[in-house]
């Protein structure tokens, strides 16, 4: 599967700016792709004005996702404010080309910003099969929670992150992805941006693939880029047959009480 990663700055509170931004990159991607990947808030940049910002569900940046997907015959998938039914919750909007879609409401809000105490968390994941592939998209801060990304049983072959990570903790993001690879025995890709915003953070970027072993295929840090990988279901297949880890992984629930 080739998969494509979006790794940019953002313009603060200005969807339209971002979305043509990263229509212009999409439409001069180099050669087809299976699925693109676009960071965090991707139509506003990492915000705590929720109602200045937030769409309701299937309107503009859903529209212009599902455009983007139809003309690529890409997966697209990125996370935006959202309101429904009268709370705002940080979603991932997963688009395929045929219009079918879905989406995953981040789980774990990062509290050190107050996002816990404007947005609404997700209770649970989700698991898109797409193109022979079994593929679970996280939210940044869902990174540092090991529990909600457990691969128990093989419920998914491609673990993915949507961030807006800051640089001044740039070593956990590349740990932990690195760190849920392996754990997982999955590929994982994150997808962070770059710039500086508004409030004073800088984004180094270190939008990364690793592979089930826990080696990194691609890490780009601080420009913006749109880098495409294929990347092999028969190596994946061969290591979690020579290496079977899973087979003797802990069993537990999880509690959304």
């Amino acid at each position: 599967m080739n998969v494509t990663l979006l790794q940019t700055s953002l313009h603060w509170h200005d969807p339209v700016a971002n979305r043509a931004a990263l229509e212009e990159t999409i439409f001069g991607l180099p050669q087809p792709t299976d699925l693109i990947v676009l960071p965090e808030m991707f139509t506003t940049g990492f915000t705590m004005e929720a109602p200045a910002v937030a769409e309701a569900p299937r309107l503009t940046t859903h529209r212009w996702m599902q455009q983007m997907a139809a003309q690529t015959n890409a997966a697209v998938t990125g996370s935006y404010v959202v309101r429904d039914n009268g709370q705002y919750v940080n979603r991932l909007l997963w688009m395929e080309p045929d219009g079918q879609f879905a989406t995953y409401d981040k789980r774990h809000l990062f509290r050190m910003a107050g996002e816990d105490k404007l947005y609404t968390a997700g209770e649970s994941r989700l698991i898109r099969t797409w193109r022979g592939w079994r593929i679970c998209p996280l939210i940044c801060y869902d990174l540092r929670f090991p529990v909600w990304s457990r691969n128990t049983p093989q419920a998914y072959d491609l673990l993915l992150y949507v961030a807006n990570w800051p640089a001044v903790r740039q070593q956990p993001w590349d740990t932990l992805l690195q760190a849920r690879a392996i754990e997982n025995l999955s590929y994982v890709i994150g997808v962070n941006r770059v710039g500086d915003d508004v409030n004073g953070h800088h984004y180094a970027g270190g939008s990364a693939i690793i592979n089930p072993k826990g080696e990194v295929l691609f890490r780009q840090y601080e420009t913006p880029t749109a880098h495409q990988q294929t990347l092999s279901f028969d190596e994946l297949n061969e290591f979690r047959a020579k290496f079977p880890a899973h087979l003797d992984a802990d069993e537990f629930v999880i509690n959304n009480g």
